[in-house]
């Protein structure tokens, strides 16, 4: 079985993790993943960063050891990345023993080999991004990622890495291997920068306690600087073993995937620090950009931060990993949104996943009484192109993830999706079941079912927790991800036989208007209709209240109304021809039913507990002699009658529950 080792930055605990942090982690999350569903044998290392000057100054704000401070802060990394279903193998800390010694080992290697020596080092030191900074890449006279704080000037005694002498072959490696640094845009950077020259760069400091103690043969009153330090850990977490040349089962990386501000560590120094200790290099850094916020990058010491922990509270850990992966393009910079992640979440989960699932698994049980038919033979052009489909995006969604680009594999598998959606209207199930074409019926339900199981397989790294809930209310055991992705998932003989379960809403839909987009506060569409409902204070009601039982046997009606004001009602049974959602809206069916003298259109406000196929077929009362009005630009003649709690957060259409002729008279 082929290995894979993939890694992301560390982390500086200086702060909490914001979206930012997030974005590398799902992004590396998802590409691992993926890597396990196509076979390969997969490591995903990741971890915090806390050797560093700034780090110490803040535990000592905060009035506690540097030890201490770092056991609290790695505790809050580990659990964010727990609760957005990061599936790392192993969380590395700098200040594990097994690093340590990593460190120190690599070191005394690259010593030994006559790249180390001991030098003065005068210059400019940014403390927020703990790098030296030449007077040249001074911007206004602040380090360019941190405009608002003044860099120091910093004089010590020090030992210098001989990065000078590496020039040539890093070019003629980047050359020989031009995967070694992507996109194409950041290698071109990371050459035309080399060609500018190189000059050596401080691998310790005397000012310091806080670090890895440099090797004592060496100098025993140096700490490594963190740079250096930090960027050992993926050999560590390799499984190196010191004073040997064993670098571990994992070594060397396939993707150290990292944020475009930092490649120049990553695909200069450390691939230098490597030649220089005499071990392999990577296979591919890959820079991923910026997710932004209104235009800023996010930045702890900007004060430029979004919460993932607090949107993942409100909608959970899959929408939020969906919009990430679906708005930031491959290897560039996305803006951020609250408002925009509410517009994903309804189009995209909401309509066009929750309902395709919710209105398949509402006709397998309406047609089919829950179980999924057997294949019966009989079939239409319509599922030639659907399953051609499947194919083919499941073939290039595949081919976009091994390029590292999981916005691409996104739109092809939700070319699935929306074909499936659009399968459904062009086939009109409810049709084929209302003039009795079973077997052409059987062809369209298996064939829905299996274009859901193969999207889920694909969605799996994406939305982890959606995709087993879509795949247990399928009927299949295990998880998505034990069916494997190596072309196009095959799921096609998992299915017949097994018994669907319905569930409510995958995704509920958002409120916009409701919603906070200023703070992310998220309010859902029926959460939304229970508060208006509350707020309506002082108007007239057209309900019938029941006061409590009085203990005396009888109920008080309030708004009591005349046998003759009931008579002005004329409430007939219909049959629900047709229905469908009135697009625009969260809660509205547009009808056509059938009064047995004439058929009419009704728009009615339950889209949130019945899919439009529920409803086709059912025998419901309607108010016939209701005047006509227009809702949301569509005609509505009547209203058909439902009851539901008074928290609206249960529903029921009203029906006869025996044969009645269409049009009878309620009475």
């Amino acid at each position: 079985m082929a290995q894979y080792y993939i890694t992301t930055a560390i982390d500086y605990v200086n702060g909490d993790p914001h979206l930012g942090h997030a974005y590398e982690k799902i992004g590396a999350d998802v590409i691992a993943r993926f890597k396990r569903l196509a076979g390969y044998d997969t490591f995903f290392l990741t971890g915090t960063d806390e050797h560093s000057l700034n780090v110490a100054r803040q535990a000592e704000t905060e009035g506690l050891s540097t030890k201490e401070f770092c056991d609290i802060m790695a505790g809050r990394f580990r659990d964010a990345w727990d609760k957005l279903n990061i599936s790392y193998d192993r969380f590395i800390r700098t200040t594990d023993s097994d690093h340590v010694a990593t460190v120190q080992d690599i070191v005394r290697r690259a010593n030994e080999r006559g790249y180390i020596y001991k030098g003065t080092y005068s210059g400019y030191y940014c403390v927020s991004c703990e790098r030296f900074i030449e007077k040249g890449d001074l911007i206004d006279g602040k380090c360019p990622f941190h405009p608002s704080r003044e860099p120091e000037w910093v004089e010590e005694t020090n030992y210098f890495f001989a990065l000078s002498k590496f020039q040539e072959p890093l070019l003629r490696h980047i050359k020989e291997h031009p995967d070694f640094i992507l996109p194409a845009a950041r290698r071109n950077e990371v050459v035309n920068r080399i060609k500018e020259g190189l000059q050596d760069v401080s691998v310790s400091r005397s000012t310091l306690t806080w670090g890895v103690p440099f090797p004592k043969e060496i100098d025993d009153n140096q700490v490594v600087y963190v740079w250096f330090d930090a960027l050992i850990n993926y050999l560590t977490g390799a499984g190196y073993v010191p004073g040997t040349d064993e670098f571990g089962k994992w070594w060397p990386a396939n993707v150290h995937y990292i944020g475009k501000d930092i490649t120049w560590f990553h695909c200069v120094i450390w691939p230098a620090a490597l030649m220089a200790a005499g071990v392999p290099l990577p296979k591919t850094i890959f820079g991923h950009g910026f997710v932004t916020f209104k235009g800023a990058k996010m930045s702890k010491s900007e004060g430029i931060v979004v919460d993932p922990l607090k949107v993942a509270d409100s909608l959970g850990a899959d929408p939020l990993r969906y919009y990430l992966m679906r708005v930031v393009p491959h290897g560039q910079d996305g803006d951020f949104s609250f408002e925009g992640l509410a517009e994903l979440y309804n189009s995209d989960l909401a309509n066009d996943l929750g309902n395709l699932v919710n209105r398949t698994i509402a006709m397998v049980q309406k047609y089919f009484k829950g179980k999924v038919p057997s294949p019966s033979g009989v079939y239409d052009p319509l599922d030639e192109e659907l399953r051609a489909l499947g194919i083919t995006a499941g073939k290039k969604a595949h081919e976009k993830m091994e390029e590292l680009d999981p916005t691409g594999a996104l739109d092809e598998i939700w070319s699935l999706v929306a074909a499936a959606n659009k399968y459904i209207e062009d086939a009109a199930p409810w049709v084929l079941a209302r003039e009795d074409k079973r077997e052409r019926l059987t062809t369209v339900m298996l064939n829905l079912v299996e274009a859901i199981a193969e999207a889920v397989v694909m969605l799996s790294p994406f939305i982890p927790d959606a995709s087993q809930r879509i795949w247990d209310v399928l009927g299949l055991e295990g998880k998505p991800e034990d069916i494997g992705w190596k072309g196009n998932p095959e799921v096609a003989g998992l299915l017949p036989g097994s018994q669907v379960t319905r569930i409510g809403p995958l995704f509920p839909r958002l409120d916009m208007e409701r919603s906070d987009f200023s703070t992310g506060e998220f309010r859902l569409a029926e959460l939304a209709q229970e508060k208006k409902k509350e707020g309506r204070k002082g108007q007239p009601s057209t309900s019938v209240k029941r006061t409590a039982d009085t203990g005396k046997g009888d109920e008080k009606v309030s708004d009591l109304i005349s046998i003759d004001d009931f008579a002005k009602l004329d409430l007939r049974v219909a049959e629900v021809l047709t229905a469908e959602r009135v697009e625009g809206t969260d809660k509205l069916v547009k009808l056509e039913i059938d009064l047995g003298t004439e058929k009419r259109q009704i728009v009615a406000g339950i889209a949130q507990f019945y899919t439009p196929e529920e409803l086709i077929g059912k025998h419901i009362v309607v108010v016939a002699n209701l005047e006509p009005a227009r809702i949301r630009g569509v005609e509505s003649r009547g209203m058909l009658l439902a009851g539901s709690t008074e928290d609206r957060k249960e529903l029921a259409v009203i029906t006869v529950d025996r044969p009645l002729s269409k049009g009878s008279k309620v009475r």
